[in-house]
């Protein structure tokens, strides 16, 4: 009885084995829709990343907000209230995403408002666990800003 059991799970472990190895190969991860825009976001190529973001078109991902309203503010010619409104977006889709409070609050202390900066700041005080880079940007940021007399220094926030 034994050896008939034997037998069969033998059997049964061969014709598997065989199944797998004939099976179709497995299919790689898709690749993240927002991948060329990140490249060309890192290239400083903010007018294609901004056509790629039109094309893209995934207005209900608070990441998609995020990245549209980082690369109108560092276009050529920023366009400081459309990126405000991708940024407000993004907060409203996801209220922790910590690129966005980052790039929000670095958004606001170019047009001067130095209590929203510091509201996004302590959002992401309280949302990550240990100080966190988006935290410790936003920090830097805030302190250039006050020791340049509450004037933005950089126009590379």
């Amino acid at each position: 009885m034994n050896h008939d059991l034997s037998r069969i799970l033998r059997t049964s472990l061969l014709a598997l084995c065989m199944t797998s190895a004939f099976a179709a190969p497995s299919t790689p991860e898709p690749q993240d829709k927002l991948d060329a825009v990140r490249a060309q976001i890192e290239a400083k190529q903010w007018d294609r990343a901004i056509e790629e973001l039109k094309r893209v078109n995934d207005t209900g991902s608070a990441e998609w907000n995020n990245l549209m309203g980082y690369s109108l503010r560092k276009a050529k010619t920023p366009d400081l209230d459309a990126s405000e409104k991708f940024y407000d977006d993004a907060l409203r889709i996801d209220p922790r995403h910590r690129g966005t409070l980052e790039y929000s609050g670095e958004l606001y202390l170019m047009k001067g408002d130095l209590a929203m900066a510091e509201k996004r700041l302590a959002a992401l005080d309280k949302i990550c666990a240990l100080p966190c880079s988006e935290y410790t940007n936003l920090k830097k940021a805030i302190a250039r800003y006050k020791a340049a007399g509450n004037k933005s220094v950089s126009p590379g926030y």
